[in-house]
């Protein structure tokens, strides 16, 4: 089972290079981000064209999240558990062929001297609950994929001292993704690749895809029985050197049937 994870920075406007991309790529599963759709209008036929079952949870402008999957997606769940009053189109998961899944767009953050910093650490302080509490426990095979605005260490940013004090690189950032993984789950990338330079973000400004200046933000995390069955992970650079491109480009893993 091939599932990729991809940030598309409005699913409208990128909708021709993500019908290009999926015959290319063949992902069996599909964790968007920030579709910036509400739900009634969602492509959903040109998906289903290409023959790809949908679940989603949008707003209006902002956020977005949705999964893509060529088999039967069930048991779907909207929205990260722990605040009631927390609106944001930001988490859903599903299972699928026997996997549980999550598409995550995880707060910015930014400027960390405001309430969105505070917003984003009580968002992973809640993420890490669902997966101790909830999907864990459960035994199956699960796969957290999305954007995590989170650069797990300064091999994953460009620049580090210029970015030391970004909330995707703070020191309570990362040491709440590291406590997530800590759980027992595997990202995915590191567990395969050690190499530095490899990013998955370049900022539309200041020239940074063609100088390669970007971040390592959008990860794939695997529970024990997900990461046992791990055979790939890869960074999928082309989309983001096209026309119209996202600023984000896809990541993918496969898992050994």
């Amino acid at each position: 089972m091939k599932i990729a994870t991809f940030n598309v920075n409005s699913v409208k406007a990128r909708l021709p290079r993500i019908q290009e991309w999926l015959p290319e790529a063949k992902p069996d599963v599909v964790l968007l981000q920030e579709t910036k759709s509400v739900d009634e209008n969602f492509p959903a036929m040109e998906f289903e064209a290409l023959g790809y079952e949908i679940a989603v949870h949008g707003q209006k402008t902002y956020n977005g999240v949705a999964i893509l999957s060529k088999r039967p997606i069930e048991d779907v769940a909207k929205g990260l558990p722990g605040d009631k009053k927390d609106d944001q189109a930001r988490y859903i998961e599903a299972t699928i062929g026997g996997v549980r899944v999550a598409s995550i767009y995880l707060p910015n953050g930014n400027p960390v001297d405001t309430e969105k910093f505070t917003y984003k650490l009580a968002w992973m302080d809640r993420l890490q609950k669902h997966v101790r509490d909830t999907l864990l426990p459960t035994e199956m095979p699960v796969v957290l994929g999305g954007d995590f605005n989170v650069c797990p260490t300064d091999d994953d940013v460009y620049d580090p001292e210029g970015f030391a004090n970004d909330a995707l690189c703070r020191p309570e950032s990362r040491t709440r993704f590291r406590a997530m993984v800590n759980l027992g789950l595997t990202e995915a990338f590191r567990a395969l690749h050690s190499e530095t330079d490899a990013y998955s973000y370049w900022d539309y400004q200041r020239g940074r895809w063609p100088r390669d200046e970007g971040l390592r933000i959008d990860h794939l995390l695997l529970s024990p029985q997900a990461a046992d069955r791990l055979s790939a992970c890869e960074i999928d650079r082309s989309p983001r050197g096209k026309e119209k491109a996202s600023d984000h480009t896809p990541v993918w893993c496969e898992l050994e049937e």
